[in-house]
């Protein structure tokens, strides 16, 4: 299928197919005329690569887990790779949290005593 249905049959923009094939996670084959055209198995890992970009993981992440990526991951999430670096990104998420929390109290004690000048 060339990329403008696999777009449709995805709902990611051509674009972001571009990027995808750009970054390793899609391939496809060049036909004659120079249009790529993209295998029957390239829906589901466009649908999976969304699916993990929306869950918070990078495109780097995502090259990671490439034998996931032909699984179902909706149907069938127990894939350990995409579990653990699920884990990963998370912890790396609250450390985040706690230190933005950290830094909106600083903020606040600044104004708060520049409040009282």
């Amino acid at each position: 299928m060339r990329i403008g249905e696999l777009a449709e049959r995805t709902g990611a923009s051509t674009r972001s197919l571009r990027y995808y094939e750009q970054r390793g996670l899609l391939a496809s084959e060049r036909a004659a005329n120079g249009y790529r055209e993209y295998g029957a198995e390239a829906v589901e890992r466009v649908r999976n690569i969304r699916l993990l970009l929306e869950s918070g993981l990078t495109s780097q992440d995502i090259r990671e887990l490439r034998a996931c990526l032909e699984l179902d991951l909706v149907r069938e999430p127990d894939c350990a790779e995409a579990l653990a670096l699920y884990e990963q990104r998370l912890q790396a998420v609250r450390e985040r949290i706690d230190a933005l929390s950290a830094t909106e109290q600083r903020l606040e004690r600044r104004l708060a005593e520049r409040a009282q000048t």
